[in-house]
């Protein structure tokens, strides 16, 4: 069982939601990252998100963008996103990378795989990654015990979502809305209908990202998922702040109201 299989599970035993946080690597620089991801675990968080910064981010909405733009400015590199994997993941949390595909396949996959598993990662989502075109990932990933994690959407058939079920590792994602990542004031409408339709597929865990920003949402979305994904709303934090310091311990304050939140489903 991957490590991210026994953080759904051991939330699952207390009868809650898993809480997946998201940040991206090198914001506002290298070590302000890792210690924002650390706090991030420290106050709650059962899955870290890493993400590899990235030119061309389509799924990304303005608020990860900035904060992906600035990453780069600041000379942020593949090396750098395993360093930062490797810190988080000593501080004892399961840790994803979030990344489009391009830097992978220029990094070489079989490479990624590796380094990636070397710095104690547990995974990958790759969101403009489909399994039809998925063969040497899922090669790769099995060869190193890493969790390939793919998306669903409302717009998903049935059919779609047997297929990229049946290639997922750790847990399904479901986006909750069309369109980019980004808080918003409500949870997507299609969201508890879509964890419904992915779990006549598969017995893994189903969660839910694009849109959580506070604890009532939490609520909301550990009532009906099993995972509750938090990006935007904690990059926000960091852009907001007046200096790192006052950002990393924003992040952890939302951390700990979020960790609340799915320890309370709204069911």
């Amino acid at each position: 069982m991957s490590t991210v299989s026994t953080a759904f599970e051991r939330a699952g035993a207390e009868g809650r939601a898993a809480l997946v946080g998201y940040l991206p690597a090198g914001f506002p620089s290298v070590p302000d990252a890792i210690a924002a991801l650390t706090a991030m675990a420290q106050a709650g968080v059962d899955i870290v998100e890493i993400g590899l910064p990235y030119s061309d981010p389509l799924m990304d909405g303005p608020v990860i963008q900035e904060a992906a733009r600035r990453a780069l400015a600041a000379g942020t590199r593949v090396s750098d996103v395993l360093d930062t994997v490797q810190a988080v993941a000593a501080a004892g949390v399961p840790v994803l990378v979030m990344t489009y595909w391009n830097p992978v396949d220029h990094h070489g996959v079989a490479a990624f795989a590796r380094d990636l598993a070397n710095a104690g990662g547990s995974g990958l989502i790759t969101p403009d990654l489909t399994p039809e075109e998925a063969g040497p990932w899922l090669e790769a990933a099995a060869a190193r015990g890493l969790d390939p994690v793919f998306l669903v959407a409302p717009s998903s058939s049935a059919e779609r979502i047997k297929l990229i079920t049946a290639a997922c590792g750790g847990f399904v994602y479901a986006a909750s809305v069309m369109g980019t990542t980004g808080a918003r004031d409500a949870v997507g409408g299609q969201a508890a209908g879509l964890v419904r339709r992915v779990r006549e597929y598969t017995k893994l865990p189903v969660a839910v990202g694009l849109g959580v920003k506070d604890p009532s949402q939490a609520a909301e979305v550990a009532g009906f998922a099993d995972g509750v994904i938090v990006g935007s709303a904690f990059v926000r934090r960091l852009l907001d702040a007046p200096d790192a310091g006052a950002g990393i311990a924003a992040v952890r304050d939302l951390a700990a109201d979020l960790a609340a939140g799915v320890r309370h489903p709204d069911r």
